[in-house]
């Protein structure tokens, strides 16, 4: 249940999904999450850090921990499922 409370948040999966390919400093994570506020993004990357899904480097960018990774590696049966969704609801139109 905690991770699903974790990871129901808005914006956590996200800052997951965004870091899967490495690090990134607050202002790019921040533009690749549709410019969310620096409050709520701050408030995002607290939480996570405190779950050690992210880590953040003494360079100040953030990265996924090995944790977070395993979260990425746990999205990608849901990411399959969006995709064919995806084409099942664009045959209908």
């Amino acid at each position: 249940m905690a991770a699903l409370d974790l990871f129901g948040r808005r914006w956590n999966l996200r800052i997951v999904w965004e870091l899967r390919h490495g690090s990134l400093g607050f202002r790019a994570l921040r533009e690749r999450c549709d410019n969310m506020s620096s409050s709520v993004l701050r408030q995002r990357l607290t939480e996570l850090v405190e779950a050690r899904v992210v880590e953040q480097w003494p360079d100040t960018t953030y990265t996924l921990t090995d944790l977070g990774h395993g979260a990425y590696r746990a999205l990608r049966p849901l990411v399959r499922w969006s995709d064919d969704w995806a084409a099942a609801l664009a045959e209908e139109h």
